[in-house]
């Protein structure tokens, strides 16, 4: 993996638009209403960012099946436009986020849709590399990259999920047939026991934890 840990590797061309998007060329937003949580809010995504003009399907599954936090300082992990970190600061003002993507595009987007929305204090996008080494986090959400591969993925939630407090969780949304229950499995074996919060719509929802 040659980019920084903790950063999505660019692993096909067919996601390169994901993972490399160029914020300084020209492109079109496309707003799209977000509806969850309790909260109802527009935002703007655009061309070379996933979930391009609507939620995806995961993530709408995460939002049906799981409650907002309430408190805590947040990583939305692989943040894309915001939908997961700006949904959690407007649910509660106790919550405090920080997102991570390797898409500068996106980084764009979700820091114009934070200010835009009123959260900027307590919502801010950056590159991992950007994040403090020895910040830790009451909670970790995602719906990780599950298409950069195993091997990385692997890599990018073991830089990560380390970095949880004491008493922290992740909380992650995984298509059962992109290999959701062996990702259960698998985070277990390395010390973060995970279990299964819901199963709905060809998706689960994981929870994992820091072993003790």
């Amino acid at each position: 993996m040659s980019e920084p840990a903790g950063t999505m590797v660019l692993m096909t061309s067919e996601q390169e638009h994901y993972f490399s998007a160029d914020p300084s060329a020209p492109f079109k937003r496309e707003p799209l209403e977000v509806e969850a949580w309790g909260q109802r809010y527009d935002a703007l995504s655009g061309a070379g960012v996933f979930s391009r003009g609507h939620l995806d399907h995961g993530t709408a599954v995460l939002f049906r099946e799981t409650t907002a936090p309430r408190s805590g300082h947040l990583l939305d992990l692989g943040c894309g436009w915001g939908p997961i970190g700006l949904t959690a600061a407007l649910a509660s003002p106790q919550v405090q986020v920080t997102g991570v993507d390797v898409n500068e595009r996106a980084l764009l987007l979700a820091n114009e849709n934070a200010a835009a929305l009123g959260v900027a204090e307590r919502f801010r996008a950056v590159l991992p590399e950007a994040v403090d080494p020895d910040l830790r986090f009451d909670e970790i959400w995602s719906n990780p990259p599950i298409r950069i591969g195993k091997a990385a993925l692997h890599e990018l939630l073991l830089t990560w999920l380390p970095r949880l407090g004491g008493d922290g969780r992740a909380v992650m949304v995984v298509g059962k047939n992109l290999g959701a229950d062996s990702l259960q499995r698998w985070l277990t074996e390395q010390g973060f026991p995970t279990s299964r919060l819901a199963s709905a719509k060809g998706f689960r929802i994981l929870e994992s934890r820091v072993a003790r």
